[in-house]
């Protein structure tokens, strides 16, 4: 796998039907932060997708569209959808030079596309992406483990973690749940 992006960590928790998608809002530029609330999470296909992305805010959103498109043309099917980008990504020179990570998602499967090309499926719903990304994972795992806490409340607890560890990670946090 690609190594870590920094500026930024998203978060995506799935548990018992419902799901979340949460984000910091820290952009920086070198060791510059230049923006506190950017919102690197949307909703896709009448709100019943969520994506998040890590890396470059250009190349994230060049592949939000390309997603969006794939959704439309498989008429909102994630894993057609998700498998569809992957290849694209993996063969298209254009694409092959974007910088950034996509996390997908919906209330039945979650997936982390690569800028390498890889699609991967987390066993447990749970995936963090971004220079957090592994410190928020890492909370949310051992909540889904030990709690019966919501995948919000999970989300919360887990970015608020990584938001303490990470420099490249602040407290202003956007979630979007299913």
């Amino acid at each position: 796998m690609e190594s870590t992006f920094h500026a930024t960590t998203i978060l995506a928790v799935r548990r018992d039907d419902r799901a979340v998608l949460a984000g910091d809002g820290q952009v920086t530029l070198g060791n510059t932060v230049v923006k506190q609330n950017a919102r690197k999470i949307r909703r896709l296909y009448n709100d019943s997708i969520l994506a998040g992305f890590a890396g470059s805010a250009a190349d994230s959103f060049a592949l939000f569209a390309r997603f969006e498109a794939k959704l439309e043309q498989y008429r909102g099917n994630l894993e057609r959808s998700a498998v569809e980008l992957a290849k694209d990504w993996r063969t298209d020179r254009a694409l092959r030079r974007l910088e950034a990570m996509l996390i997908v998602l919906d209330r039945k499967s979650t997936f982390l596309l690569s800028g390498t090309g890889d699609l991967i499926e987390p066993d447990d719903g749970v995936i963090g992406i971004g220079s957090g990304g592994a410190f928020a994972q890492s909370a949310a795992k051992a909540l889904v483990r030990s709690t019966n806490l919501s995948p919000r409340e999970i989300a919360e607890r887990s970015m608020t973690i990584a938001a303490e560890i990470c420099i490249y990670t602040n407290s202003n946090f956007t979630f979007e749940e299913i």
